[in-house]
């Protein structure tokens, strides 16, 4: 018997093949066929403001340049994010508590998130540690936290309200093995608003924004409400108010010369003498008026700066070296403005300190301005 295959039988065997292609083959997603150009142009320029200033924020951050590029809006649908997002990512889900109802949801991947982390961290972001931990995601966690703040305070401008946000809840996500996916929006059809990502020679990558669809539009809507309210509401008189003014301007006119002008005396301005006030009895009655309220006395031993990282390390017994020497003078601070020196003493089994040296009154009124 012959092992070799008839052309009809290879014929039916490339027709099931071709069928069970188009079986598997799932339909397209258009993007315009769910929301218009304008629709998309007015999400791009969202959020081109916004992370404009999230990119800035992140800089300072990391002290690295950031750059965040012109967005690309698409649809994506929800049983088909294993396409979407092949890779392991991390979400970062902002809900926003004042100014808009609803939430946003930053998506990059994990390898950029561990260089994010080391650098916020004090490390050089060249080797980053591969497993997230919890310091690293805390710090990642912050790192977008402050991205989200400085894009708010964009919107707030933009929409001409208040925008606020709640602080961001950070998880792990790989879609492929079903990780994640149960923080994403519950929405079946999602914007996916995509920017590329360059943060110095150490990342060049993308960071995505997933918005549910009928949040994106209300975005939009809302950005695009103050020219749908002139054109449909053509019944408010607008002239009117804009004739009573002038009338009212012409009456004041007509008026203007009847009108006698005072006669003004003017004279130099005079400041008490701060270094001997002379206080009359009014004077010393309010001044007696504010002598019990209290104030925050604080002396000041001295003072460091230190990296997060180096404050994550702390631990009981750690030393902490500050900026003054053994037996220098302290500072003595009023609300926080230095008002004295004086050195540390031991009363009975309290410290205390003796004042050996007063700011003078003009150097006291400067520190307050």
């Amino acid at each position: 018997m012959s092992d070799m295959l008839s052309q009809d039988e290879i014929d039916a065997l490339l027709r099931g093949s071709a069928e069970s292609d188009e079986t598997n083959e799932k339909p397209e997603i258009r993007t315009d066929d769910h929301i218009s150009t304008v629709e998309v142009d007015a999400l791009g320029e969202i959020g081109n403001i916004s992370f404009g200033s999230s990119a800035t924020a992140l800089s300072t951050l990391l002290n690295q340049k950031v750059e965040i590029t012109t967005p690309q809006v698409s649809i994506v649908d929800r049983n088909l994010l294993e396409e979407e997002f092949p890779h392991p990512y991390v979400a970062i889900q902002v809900q926003y508590t004042e100014g808009f109802s609803g939430a946003n949801l930053l998506v990059i991947r994990q390898s950029d998130a561990s260089i994010i982390a080391d650098l916020m961290l004090g490390g050089d972001g060249i080797s980053p540690s591969q497993d997230l931990g919890e310091i690293q995601l805390s710090a990642v966690q912050e790192a977008m936290n402050q991205m989200m703040g400085s894009a708010a305070t964009s919107m707030s401008t933009v929409f001409r309200k208040k925008v606020d946000i709640s602080p961001p809840s950070i998880n792990l996500m790989f879609i492929p093995k079903g990780e994640g996916k149960e923080n994403l929006p519950e929405e079946d059809l999602l914007v996916k608003v995509s920017f590329a990502l360059k943060i110095g020679e150490l990342i060049d990558s993308s960071i995505m924004q997933l918005l549910p669809l009928k949040f994106a539009k209300s975005l939009v809507d809302e950005l695009m409400a103050p020219e749908e309210v002139d054109i449909h509401t053509p019944s408010v008189p607008i002239e009117e108010p804009y004739h009573a003014e002038r009338e009212v301007a012409a009456a004041h006119t007509v008026e203007a010369p009847r009108v006698e002008e005072p006669s003004v005396n003017v004279q130099p301005a005079a400041f008490a003498d701060f270094e001997s006030p002379q206080l009359g009895a009014h004077e010393a009655q309010n001044l007696n008026m504010l002598l019990d309220i209290p104030l925050q006395v604080t002396v000041e031993l001295g003072r460091t700066n230190r990296s997060v990282k180096e404050i994550l390390e702390l631990s009981s017994g750690s030393i902490i070296e500050l900026d003054k020497l053994a037996g220098e003078p302290v500072d003595i601070l009023v609300n926080s403005q230095l008002m004295a020196k004086g050195e540390v003493v031991v009363i009975d089994e309290n410290f205390g300190v003796r004042i050996t040296d007063i700011v003078s009154q003009s150097d006291r009124l400067k520190r307050l301005k």
